[in-house]
């Protein structure tokens, strides 16, 4: 039988095993030394994307601990509530942390239905050990993760990455554990970076003053998640510092995403004219009519993307269709209960950057697909 790597250019084997799962590579780079050669080059291992299922048995393949030098951007996945899965997981963490160049881009995901809450100290042990070592890393996404994080983590994130460029700490979580104090060391020790994500309790007044200060490096992106006990607690940021941020940074974007646990009262105190809001998520158990309306009149110069979870009501047609006459600009709006026809009109009407929307006019099962604009 012919050698398998003389039937195809080493360059098309590097593209298929890209693209292949780590137990399909390992099996790969047991054919021949081809396809062993090519399974193992850097150009593969470059971006890679590693799922760590309950099925999996074993520690990780011998030939990956030579592979990983080669790893600069990975996404992880595991399943939080298997032993076996979040063993592995926490296992090439460690053995990545150190490595040279080191990783760039880490990002973690959770799959599975049983997402244990109380659960996963020791893969964030594995993430704070790689904060430590990865002097380069650049891009840390933990937003997938269903664990509380801490001070502790984002501590030695501020002391060990100084060259952070995003950090995403807006997971689902039941409890806000990053206080405004490590932020703040944070932003101090990170000068380059230039995107956020938050629970709304772990951002203060001192943050933005930092932001805003003259030699900053531009800050583009800020991710807000109000949905814990904590943030309907945090103090209202004053509008007058948000506009001063605004005015440093032209170009930064506030995604928004406020969850059911807060009351009128607090969701009156987060939206606030100055913030340059692009995202909003509203998914509130009370009012929804009045958020809506106050995005149409205060974000109609930033708003890009609406999402809202509201029972249907002639209030939220009527808001909505004011929201789409004056927020030009919008480019996706998802609107996951019934509307009447007029409102799909005016969004149709008015919005010429439209791609997307779920805007239904009769019940459909769910989940509702988007609609996209040609």
């Amino acid at each position: 039988m012919a050698d398998p790597g003389k039937q195809l250019p080493e360059e098309v084997l590097v593209f298929i095993f890209c693209h292949l799962p780590l137990k399909d590579r390992a099996m790969a780079a047991q054919v021949c030394k081809s396809w062993a050669a090519a399974a193992t080059c850097s150009s593969v291992w470059h971006d890679t994307s590693i799922s760590f299922d309950d099925e999996w048995e074993g520690t990780l393949p011998p030939y990956l601990s030579t592979c990983l030098d080669h790893v600069q951007n990975l996404r992880l996945e595991f399943e939080p509530s298997g032993e076996r899965s979040r063993r592995a997981a926490t296992e090439l963490l460690v053995a990545l942390a150190g490595r040279v160049p080191g990783l760039r881009s880490l990002l973690l995901e959770c799959c599975g239905e049983k997402r244990l809450f109380e659960a996963g100290r020791d893969v964030l042990d594995a993430v704070h050990t790689v904060c430590g070592a990865a002097r380069e890393l650049r891009h840390l996404d933990l937003r997938r993760l269903p664990f509380t994080l801490d001070d502790a983590l984002v501590l030695q994130a501020a002391r060990g990455c100084p060259e952070l460029r995003s950090l995403f700490l807006d997971n689902n979580t039941l409890v806000g554990g990053v206080g405004p104090s490590s932020v703040l060391e944070l932003l101090k020790a990170c000068p380059r970076l230039r995107a956020l994500g938050l629970h709304l309790a772990s951002l203060s007044l001192a943050a933005l003053e930092v932001l805003a200060a003259p030699d900053r490096s531009p800050f583009s992106f800020l991710a807000l998640r109000c949905a814990c006990p904590e943030d309907v607690r945090a103090s209202p940021l004053p509008d007058e510092a948000w506009a001063t941020v605004r005015r440093r940074h032209p170009g930064l974007e506030v995604e928004l995403e406020l969850e059911p646990a807060l009351p009128a009262q607090s969701v009156s105190r987060i939206l606030q004219p100055a913030v340059p809001v692009a995202v909003l998520r509203l998914n509130l158990s009370g009012d929804i009519v009045g958020p809506v309306l106050f995005a149409a009149r205060h974000y109609a110069a930033t708003l890009r993307v609406l999402e809202v979870h509201a029972a249907p009501s002639a209030g939220i047609d009527l808001a909505l269709r004011e929201l789409a006459v004056r927020c030009a600009g919008l480019r996706e709006v998802h609107c996951f209960c019934v509307v009447k026809p007029f409102v799909l009109d005016a969004f149709r009407a008015h919005c010429a950057r439209l791609r997307s929307y779920t805007l239904k006019l009769t019940r459909e099962p769910h989940p509702w697909k988007p609609t996209l604009v040609a």
